[in-house]
């Protein structure tokens, strides 16, 4: 290990000062460097080189856990501490900044429409409940606003939509898409926030005509709406920063590849079991 950490960082510092450092002879050093490399070694080399065509792949979004169930899905059998130690030493890193943390609050006030979930963030099938929020990403260009409605079931976004300004049209457009796609029945609940978007008389009388009942956080409590909130976390981590979006087309772009590509068809979940939503819902709905 010593010896490999050397050779590793031998571009940085001198490998004399190296093997001082580390309390090893510079003959063993070379001497190392020139005996055959082991069946282990080599198939630690063959595993990292997967590992690494992997982590490009992904975009440098998994952590170790979810790296090693990829490789062992694909048909790469491997050590779950193998995988982490040796994604640890080859510094393949998940590209995070924070992670959006559930944490109970004290706020006590009464929404336009009652809060039906209460943070309980379960629902027995597809289709009974769906999660909203809107969020906005930079570009060059100015804002761009998304919104989004997740299945709380599977967690999948089953609509979305873009737009220049955070009003109701681009939350109409968002519910529609969901509405085409999913035509649930009456009764479904649809939570959200109290923003403006959610409450104009538009949205709520959209929400009545296909017979959806309104459920809505209590103002200034992000908690009540986690599961969004984690899902723009999740967003944000793993695409937009360190990204420099020129245009809002770009964005556009990039978001559209990360929900349906990346996020609903490929990226694991662990409160799914680690399965993606849309293996989760064809794995449950008979």
């Amino acid at each position: 290990m010593k010896y490999q950490f050397i050779q590793t960082h031998q571009h940085q510092h001198r490998i004399g000062r190296l093997c001082q450092v580390l309390a090893v002879s510079r003959s063993g050093y070379y001497a190392w460097r020139h005996r055959p490399l082991s069946a282990r070694a080599r198939a630690d080399a063959n595993l990292v080189a997967r590992m690494t065509d992997l982590h490009r792949q992904l975009k440098e979004r998994y952590g170790a856990l979810k790296l090693w169930r990829t490789l062992v899905a694909s048909g790469t059998l491997c050590g779950r501490h193998r995988v982490a130690r040796l994604r640890r030493q080859h510094g393949l890193l998940a590209q995070r900044v924070r992670r959006f943390r559930l944490m109970r609050e004290p706020h006590q006030f009464a929404p336009p429409a009652p809060n039906r979930l209460h943070q309980v963030f379960r629902a027995p099938a597809p289709n009974r409940i769906w999660v909203g929020d809107l969020t906005a990403i930079a570009t060059r260009a100015g804002w761009v606003y998304l919104a989004v409605l997740l299945d709380l079931y599977s967690r999948r976004v089953i609509g979305w939509a873009m737009s220049r300004k955070p009003d109701q049209h681009v939350a109409l457009t968002a519910l529609q898409m969901a509405l085409t796609h999913r035509r649930p029945r009456p009764g479904l609940i649809h939570h959200t926030d109290q923003g403006a978007t959610y409450t104009s008389l538009a949205y709520q009388r959209q929400l009545t005509q296909t017979g959806l009942v309104a459920s809505m956080s209590r103002k200034g409590n992000c908690y009540d709406n986690a599961v969004v909130e984690s899902f723009f976390s999740t967003l944000k981590n793993e695409l937009v920063h360190g990204q420099d979006f020129l245009t809002r087309e770009e964005a556009q772009a990039a978001v559209f590849e990360f929900i349906e590509v990346f996020y609903n068809r490929q990226r694991l979940h662990q409160t799914l079991g680690y399965v993606t939503p849309v293996q989760f819902e064809a794995a449950h709905v008979p």
